[in-house]
């Protein structure tokens, strides 16, 4: 259950949220087989290309994946990934600013990209009998972008402008962002995806071109495509477009692993806001960097137990019977390249107050902790985790989605496969262990929101528990 996978992803797009796609139920047994139809290739240049088969609409989902985020950057050129991405849409050698979307709308499909911290992708909807126009189109991009210096300094204001509307006037999210830069502390995760805002303010195209010509090359990403195709085809046209692009030698990227936290860390933020909001972090191991791979599926249902529908803990204790609080969740990404947190976020009832708040969940904790969950409630938790997942193999989106993070955070796509057996496999000693080895005080991070008068522009549109960061 990822109810604040939104605050790891930070989905930054030109304009859309780029992850809305309808989720239609599907069955176990259709998931199982879709991931049997994955089918991989590779391109004399060092480019994967993976298929995904789904024939059950004449449509497809093409996404392009790089290994590059705003977990790659370095201190003075914080947002240089999301300014590329906005930038990849102002034009090559061979196509005008903006012509690439108009030829993908008039051809009845649509597009769009997002920047996360471990990666960018570029993606589109279409019918599959166009799939070569997005093939096409994207491998141009990938080495024959032009950056005109008028369209830089107009973009720019532009992000700048994002920034002040998603994060500086946005009170939850730029809780998020503080608490973030105050949870890490050399981790690269310690930067906002959208880069502070000094750093955008002193940017210039040459480092958008030095990154663009560091990192855009077909060594360094991934094609997904699912849908409505035959993997052999969509290898024959990946080689006909990405196959003549060269690669290029990729930068060593240093790990820079998080320093061991050693006391609570706390910070409040003032800002115009209508309600007060708390954001709680505990720092744990991911899929990729755990101990014992276990750990991290124990993690995500421990997520399902505390916050994986209106009858889990959350919800039920905090909210409903005690009235603690308006809202109450809890959240955790198994899927990251860096360690990460397992996080907690809500706001108060009128009735009740932050200090409240905060205690009510860390005794949710303590409890868990205590007294491990019985069978009954785990094995309800698991089939709701389970059947979450299960929805969304219906989806080709998500479908290419789950593919492409996988491929290029360094897991592999393979371990898709493996996320329902290892979830079933769970018990009750494993979600008590790890809230105890790794919801400890110590490892833990907490941003208040104290509201403040809203006067002038930033009328704040704050409300409890809301689930977005950048």
């Amino acid at each position: 259950m990822r109810l604040l996978a939104l605050l790891g992803v930070a989905l930054l797009t030109q304009g859309l949220v780029a992850c809305q796609t309808t989720v239609k139920p599907a069955t176990e047994q259709q998931a199982s087989d879709s991931d049997a139809k994955v089918q991989t290739f590779m391109l004399d240049n060092g480019m994967k290309i993976l298929v995904h088969e789904n024939h059950r609409a004449p449509v497809v989902v093409s996404q392009v994946w790089y290994k590059v985020g705003s977990s790659y950057e370095y201190d003075g050129i914080t947002g240089v990934s999301h300014a590329l991405e906005h930038m990849m849409f102002k034009g090559t050698k061979n196509l005008k600013p903006g012509e690439f979307s108009e030829i993908i709308a008039a051809n009845g499909g649509s597009e769009n990209a997002f920047t996360g911290k471990d990666y960018t992708a570029y993606f589109q909807r279409i019918a599959s009998d166009r799939l070569e126009l997005c093939l096409k189109w994207e491998a141009d991009r990938m080495r024959n972008l032009v950056m005109d210096e008028a369209e830089f300094k107009k973009e720019i204001e532009v992000i700048k402008e994002e920034r002040r509307m998603r994060t500086d006037d946005e009170p939850t999210s730029l809780t998020y962002e503080r608490f973030n830069a105050v949870a890490f502390l050399n981790s690269s995760y310690h930067q906002p995806i959208i880069g502070w805002m000094e750093d955008l303010d002193t940017m210039t195209m040459e480092n958008l071109r030095d990154w663009y010509e560091t990192w855009y090359a077909p060594n360094n990403a991934t094609l997904v495509v699912s849908g409505d195709v035959k993997a052999a085809d969509v290898y024959q046209l990946a080689k006909k477009y990405f196959g003549p692009l060269k690669p290029s030698v990729i930068p060593e990227v240093k790990p820079r692993r998080e320093v061991k936290q050693q006391g609570e860390r706390r910070i409040t933020i003032k800002a115009p806001a209508k309600v007060p909001y708390l954001l709680m972090g505990y720092k744990v191991p991911v899929l990729k960097t755990a101990a014992e791979p276990w750990e991290a599926y124990a993690l995500e249902v421990l997520a399902g137990v505390l916050d994986g529908g209106d009858s889990t803990r959350l919800s039920s204790e905090l909210v409903r019977n005690r009235e603690i609080a308006s809202s109450a969740g809890a959240g955790y990404d198994l899927y990251n390249r860096q360690d990460s947190l397992f996080l907690f976020d809500g706001t108060p009832t009128k009735k009740s107050s932050m200090a409240k708040l905060e205690q009510a969940l860390i005794n949710e904790v303590k409890r868990i902790q205590q007294t491990p969950p019985d069978e009954a409630e785990l094995e309800r938790v698991k089939a709701l985790v389970m059947a979450s997942a299960v929805y969304e193999q219906d989806s080709s989106f998500y479908q290419a989605m789950q593919l492409g993070i996988l491929e290029t955070i360094g897991l592999g796509w393979e371990h898709k496969a493996e996320y329902l057996k290892n979830i079933e496999a769970i018990t009750a000693e494993q979600v008590q262990a790890v809230a105890q080895k790794y919801l400890v005080p110590d490892q833990l991070t907490v941003a208040v929101l104290d509201p403040q008068p809203i006067t002038g522009r930033r009328v704040a549109k704050s409300t409890g528990g809301s689930r977005h960061g950048h």
